[in-house]
């Protein structure tokens, strides 16, 4: 940017200057090595993988070539700086404490809709706008979920502009169209557990205690990497997880069949990560795990790591567990107004319930 400006103001002299060649044309997408995509803005290209993350960013194009013109008068350039759109949705993710893999993620979005609007103010813009975004994150072979995902960092900035004052309509807004794509998962059967348990050694240690704590209490593999202590309640061990959504907290008792493979108390990361980046620790370990099952013969593509989860509502329901119970195991799938009341379940009758899952 500094380059651009020094050639800038070389250019309004009514001298021989220097001229900015750009690598690629500002304001648009353009095709990126390995499937990926280079998006250009009149500054910077920012080069992404096929999956829409940010590889690497580069100045776009170059000081080059020599400028005779005479600009005409009263013409000055400044340096460019950030708009009020940029503030925008930088303060939304300071209020949210947005970090790490979700805040590149989400900037990414951000300067995808300014390339594809050529910065189109977001006062101005309409639900058109919103769908170009869509479209794309859909040609790019995304499931619904997915673009809904992505499209909620800008919809989420917006409504907090709106609760604030700063804007008055949502252009992200219903812009998803509701699409059954999802691929079914399927619980693993008894088979299936048989299999993992023959070749659970397999897995490194640490992997081990994760697919059994995964498999008998049917936490999501996320959910496992919150565990850094303990609690207990009439001598029943348990931990708190559940940061996904204010439905999913709640008190997990460690199953009688993983307390041998425990340590005596739990103070710190019971699966300190490789990396400082959650996100990122827990993509690998879900490919680790995935590949155990192809090892163990379970090929089917429906049948992956969180099948263990589906396998525990169904042992749970087959044992007939309430409803209720098994809501308070695996996470609620509503909040209700009573539900805001106490603590909930005791956790030694939790302790009796989520025993029935086994491994």
């Amino acid at each position: 940017m500094i380059a651009h400006h020094k050639a800038r103001l070389l250019a309004a002299r009514p001298t021989v200057g220097m001229n900015w060649t750009f690598e690629y044309e500002p304001g648009r997408e353009h095709p990126g090595p390995d499937g990926g995509r280079i998006i250009a803005t009149e500054h910077e290209l920012i080069y992404l993988d096929k999956e829409g993350r940010i590889r690497v960013k580069g100045p776009n194009g170059g000081v080059g070539g020599l400028a005779f013109a005479v600009p005409a008068p009263g013409t000055r350039p400044s340096l460019a700086t950030r708009n009020g759109d940029d503030a925008i949705f930088e303060t939304y993710l300071n209020h949210r404490n947005i970090t790490g893999y979700d805040r590149r993620e989400a900037e990414t979005v951000w300067a995808l809709y300014k390339a594809l609007t050529d910065n189109k103010p977001l006062k101005d813009a309409t639900r058109d706008d919103g769908r170009k975004l869509v479209q794309r994150f859909k040609d790019a072979g995304n499931k619904t979920a997915t673009v809904t995902k992505k499209v909620g960092w800008l919809r989420a900035a917006v409504e907090l502009a709106i609760d604030e004052g700063k804007l008055k309509f949502n252009p992200f807004s219903s812009v998803v169209p509701k699409n059954d794509d999802e691929q079914e998962r399927l619980p693993l059967d008894d088979a299936d557990m048989k299999a993992c348990r023959r070749d659970l050694d397999k897995l490194r240690e640490a992997d081990q205690l994760l697919f059994r704590i995964l498999a008998t209490t049917g936490m999501r593999l996320s959910e496992a990497f919150e565990i850094k202590d303990e609690s207990k309640e009439k001598g029943v061990r348990f931990c708190i997880v559940g940061k996904k959504t204010e439905q999913s907290l709640r008190r997990v008792p460690f199953p009688t069949a993983v307390l041998p493979f425990l340590p005596q108390a739990i103070r710190g990361p019971l699966f300190a990560g490789d990396t400082a980046d959650v996100r990122r620790e827990t993509r690998g370990t879900s490919q680790r795990l995935n590949r155990f099952l192809n090892e163990c013969g379970i090929t089917d593509a429906r049948k992956v790591v969180h099948s263990l989860r589906h396998r525990a509502q169904d042992r749970l329901r087959a044992a007939g567990a309430p409803q209720d119970v098994r809501e308070a195991l695996l996470g609620h799938s509503k909040v209700t107004v009573g539900e805001g009341y106490g603590i909930g379940f005791p956790v030694p009758l939790l302790k009796r319930w989520i025993d029935k899952v086994g491994f």
